[in-house]
């Protein structure tokens, strides 16, 4: 896992965007970092597809969507500050998902890994 500071921040950001309804949250997805490895973009990526998934349920009960919000105020807080997500929330995810449908870059490289992917035959990292 490799941790970028300046990738926190910005994700901090979009959280925020995201939580006040400057930003959708495909529009974030599609802003996030390409290519992350770092376990705590990893999760907050799977929150914020949570969060939309959970729209329609937060506009009918006014305490989930005040729970979620907190909670996404709570990811963007930790990742501003630049420190690590607590292992429970990474480990909570992780258990649901192997990866993460994170965008690839826009080159040859980038190209592959979404190829392979696809094709379910690319290599698990250790």
């Amino acid at each position: 896992m490799s941790v970028n500071l300046e990738d926190r921040v910005f994700v901090s950001k979009l959280l925020r965007a995201v939580r006040i309804g400057t930003c959708s949250v495909r529009e974030a997805l599609l802003q996030f970092p390409k290519d992350t490895t770092d376990d705590s973009l990893v999760a907050v990526y799977h929150a914020l597809i949570h969060y939309e998934a959970d729209e329609d349920l937060r506009l009918r009960d006014a305490l989930y969507k005040e729970e979620q919000d907190d909670y996404i105020e709570f990811l963007s807080y930790v990742l501003e500050k630049g420190e690590d997500l607590p292992q429970n929330i990474i480990d909570n995810y992780k258990k649901y998902y192997d990866s993460a449908p994170i965008l690839h870059q826009q080159n040859t490289r980038g190209f592959l890994k979404s190829f392979f992917k696809v094709l379910n035959i690319g290599r698990k990292e250790d």
